[in-house]
């Protein structure tokens, strides 16, 4: 998370928090009201400290740890062999019994996600002329007296 460094709730006032509460002796209450931040919220940064240190006042991934119901490698390959057979995202989703917006995701983590994917680029096609000035083009136009 990308914080300036004199937010509410960034890594320093975190410190400060704790700073307060632990060394001179502020209520958590007031500690919390002057950096702008719940009481509830100052408590859930002080057990941090407390178990972790300066190390638990810095900013966590909301990502889970673990994802529970992981699709089966082996369903999302008949994904990506369908795809190969040129299908689209909702033939896919319903061969297999996924929502379409499941099957897009994994076409598009594995690079398939557009059917032009699927073949390489045509190679570059140059021409070689004889003559110089032999693809020279000139357009001619009058205009009427005004």
């Amino acid at each position: 998370m990308d914080l300036h460094q004199n937010a509410r709730s960034c890594p320093a006032s975190r410190a400060v928090l704790v700073e307060r509460v632990m060394k001179q002796g502020w209520t958590v209450r007031a500690a919390a009201g002057s950096v702008g931040m719940s009481e509830r919220r100052a408590y859930v940064w002080l057990r941090r400290f407390r178990a972790e240190g300066q190390g638990g006042l810095r900013d966590r991934s909301s990502r889970p740890h673990r994802i529970m119901r992981r699709t089966s490698p082996s369903r999302v390959e008949r994904a990506l062999v369908l795809r190969r057979e040129k299908r689209s995202a909702g033939e896919i989703a319903g061969m297999i019994g996924v929502p379409r917006s499941t099957v897009a995701r994994w076409l598009t983590r594995h690079g398939l996600g557009r059917l032009r994917q699927l073949a390489p680029p045509e190679p570059v096609r140059r021409y070689q002329k004889e003559v110089v000035g032999e693809l020279l083009h000139l357009d001619v136009k009058k205009l009427g007296r005004i």
